[in-house]
C-alpha cells in the first residue's frame, strides 16, 4: 500500500507521532511518503519529499504547491493528513481527482484552535472543509471528535497517539540537577512545552510567582529552595523571558532538549500548565518514568492519565500553586502518585495498536 503522510511545521510530539507510524508502516512493507515542512523534516527523524509548506506566508499552498500534491495523491492509496491545515489541503486536493485516481482520505487533528476570533473563526472553517471531506476523521481527544462529528463527518474516532518506547536514562538525578544548577534541598519542577498560547505559560508564570511567595513564608517544610525548569521553544520565548526577569521567577528557561526523559526522571514534580492538549506524549514519558504529575484538566489529558496525575482546573494559578505545595510537603503521596503513573502507563496503548487503527482507517 502506498501512503502518502501530510503534516505542517511541528518540532514537538506531532512529528515523532509521523515518525513513529512511518518507521513502522515502512517495516511492514509498505510505501511511506511524507510531506512536510523541511524544519519538521530537520528536527524529526522522517525521510519526506520535501514540499514548500506555508508558514507566515498563509495557511494553505499556492496553486502550484496543491498542484504537486495531487499528483502525488492521485498514485496514493491513501493521503492521511495530521492536523487542520494539512487535513484541508488533502482534502481540497484529492476533491479535484476523479473518482478513480482519488485515494482514500484519513485526517488526524491533534489540536483545537487557540487564538483570538480571527483564527477561530478561519479554523471553523477548515473544520467543516476537513469533516465532509475526510473518508475518516480520527481526533486525540474526545472533544476533538464530538466537533468533527457534529460537523457532519462520515467516521470518526479517537487516536492512539502512543508514547515513544521507553529508553533508559544516561544521567542519574543527581547528575541532571547539578547539570541545571538545582542547589542542594530545592524542590525541581519539570515542564516541556512548545513556548505557544496552547500552553499556559501565564498560569505557569503566575503559579511560579505564587510558589516563590510560598517558599519565602516558610510553607515547604521538605524543602529549602525551588526551582522550574521549563524545556521547549516557541513563539513565547519572549514572554517567558520577560516574565522570568521581571518578576524574578523562580524558573530556568532551557530552550529546546532532546534528551527529555533525563529531565522527566529527575523531576520532584512534572506540571502542565496547559489550556488544551490532546493526548500529550511528554507526559506519556513521565509517567512511564513513574514521575509524579500535576497537570491542568483539559483536553485528553484526563483520557491518558487516568488516576495517575494530580488534575487541576486550568487558568486557576492559586489552586495549582496549592496542589504542587500539599504534594511537595507529602513525599508519601508523592511516591503513590508515581507509582500511579506507572502502572497507568502500562495500560496505554502501544505503537502498534496504534498502527492496527490506521490500517482499519485505510482499508475502510
Amino acid at each position: 500500500m502506498k501512503i502518502v503522510m501530510v503534516l505542517g511545521r511541528s518540532t514537538g510530539g506531532i512529528a515523532g507521532h509521523v515518525a513513529a507510524l512511518s518507521a513502522f508502516l515502512r517495516d511492514r512493507g509498505h510505501d511511506i511518503v511524507v510531506v512536510t515542512h523541511p524544519l519538521t523534516a530537520q528536527r524529526s527523524d522522517l525521510d519526506p519529499v520535501r514540499l514548500w509548506w506555508p508558514g507566515s506566508a498563509g495557511p494553505v499552498g499556492s496553486i502550484r504547491d496543491l498542484g504537486r500534491f495531487r499528483r502525488l495523491a492521485s498514485t496514493s492509496d491513501v493521503a492521511h493528513a495530521h492536523g487542520l491545515r494539512a487535513g484541508a489541503l488533502v482534502v481540497l486536493a484529492v476533491r479535484s481527482l476523479s473518482r478513480e485516481r482519488r485515494p482514500r482520505v484519513v485526517v488526524t487533528l491533534h489540536n483545537v484552535p487557540v487564538g483570538g476570533r480571527a483564527l477561530r473563526t478561519f479554523s471553523s472553517g477548515l473544520e467543516k472543509v476537513v469533516a465532509r471531506g475526510a473518508d475518516v476523521v480520527l481526533g486525540v481527544s474526545g472533544d476533538l471528535v464530538e466537533r468533527a462529528r457534529a460537523l457532519g463527518a462520515n467516521q470518526t474516532a479517537r487516536a492512539l497517539v502512543p508514547a515513544p518506547s521507553w529508553v533508559p536514562t544516561r544521567r542519574t538525578a543527581a547528575q541532571v540537577r547539578e547539570s541545571l544548577g538545582v542547589p542542594d534541598g530545592a524542590a525541581l519542577l519539570i515542564t516541556v512545552a512548545r513556548l505557544a498560547a496552547q500552553k499556559g505559560l501565564e498560569t505557569l508564570c503566575d503559579t511560579s510567582l505564587l510558589l516563590k511567595a510560598r517558599l519565602d513564608a516558610g510553607d515547604l517544610a521538605e524543602f529549602t529552595g525551588l526551582t522550574w525548569v521549563v524545556a521547549g521553544d516557541g513563539p513565547l520565548e519572549a514572554y517567558l523571558a520577560g516574565r522570568i526577569e521581571t518578576d524574578g521567577l523562580p524558573v530556568v528557561a532551557l530552550g529546546r532538549r532532546d534528551h527529555v526523559p533525563e529531565l522527566l526522571a529527575a523531576a520532584d514534580l512534572v506540571i502542565s500548565t496547559a489550556v488544551w492538549e490532546g493526548q500529550p506524549i511528554w507526559l506519556q514519558e513521565a509517567m512511564q518514568l513513574g514521575a509524579a504529575i500535576v497537570a491542568t484538566d483539559v483536553g485528553g489529558t484526563s483520557e491518558v492519565t487516568g488516576g495517575g496525575a494530580s488534575l487541576v482546573p486550568a487558568g486557576d494559578p492559586p489552586r495549582m500553586a496549592g496542589r504542587i505545595v500539599d504534594l511537595l510537603n507529602d513525599r508519601p503521596r508523592r511516591l503513590a502518585l508515581g507509582e500511579a503513573a506507572f502502572e497507568r502507563a502500562h495500560e496505554l496503548p502501544t505503537i502498534a495498536d496504534a498502527v492496527a487503527q490506521l490500517m482499519r482507517a485505510y482499508t475502510g
